[in-house]
């Protein structure tokens, strides 16, 4: 469980393709509290550190996750944003997010906003009608509200302080971030679907 609110840029150190993919992803926290078997928010998807050493850890990503999010794209020096997991007493500065990327959201166009950046971002059809106007929703593995909704086009603004504390500062049109859809709006979807 994550809330959203990027606590580090790690950078991909080293990618080994075998039965899945093991990615090294250097960082900025303190490794010696991270053990193994941690739940680490890398970009949006929920992976779990399987070594670590002084500033960097591995996880191994499956086919599954590689075809679902943007990790099946990642190179050696990649950006990345990271959580840890929310543990008990921690402030939920964001929304509640499990690290479960549901698919990937293109980049439409981003313009400024006053000091902002307002960027659309589209998604498939079928995640849609996950996606409200004042809702929350998970890119990349950062909490964020959505200001409007035109069929599978949403707004969300960047600002400053999230442009430079996550990897949005560097994204363009035409590049895709994942999607996490939130976690209430999933159960209310399927309750609608029970009745």
């Amino acid at each position: 469980m994550f809330t959203g609110i990027i606590t580090d840029i790690g950078r991909v150190r080293k990618i080994t393709k075998a039965g899945d993919t093991r990615l090294v992803i250097e960082t900025h926290y303190d490794t010696s509290e991270i053990v193994i078997g941690a739940s680490i928010a890398c970009a949006g998807p929920c992976l779990t550190v399987v070594d670590k050493d002084e500033g960097w850890f591995a996880v191994d990503a499956s086919a599954e996750t590689l075809s679902k999010t943007t990790l099946g794209g990642w190179k050696e020096g990649t950006s990345v944003n990271l959580e840890r997991a929310l543990r008990v007493g921690d402030e939920m500065g964001g929304h509640i997010v499990t690290g479960h990327v549901d698919g990937l959201a293109l980049l439409v166009s981003v313009a400024p906003e006053g000091d902002s950046q307002r960027f659309v971002l589209e998604v498939p059809e079928s995640f849609a009608r996950f996606v409200a106007s004042k809702g929350s929703l998970a890119l990349d593995g950062v909490s964020l509200t959505v200001n409007e909704v035109d069929g599978n086009r949403f707004g969300v603004n960047i600002i400053p302080h999230t442009q430079t504390a996550t990897t949005f500062g560097a994204l363009a049109p035409g590049d895709h971030v994942n999607f996490e859809v939130d976690v209430l709006a999933r159960y209310v979807d399927r309750l609608r679907e029970t009745l």
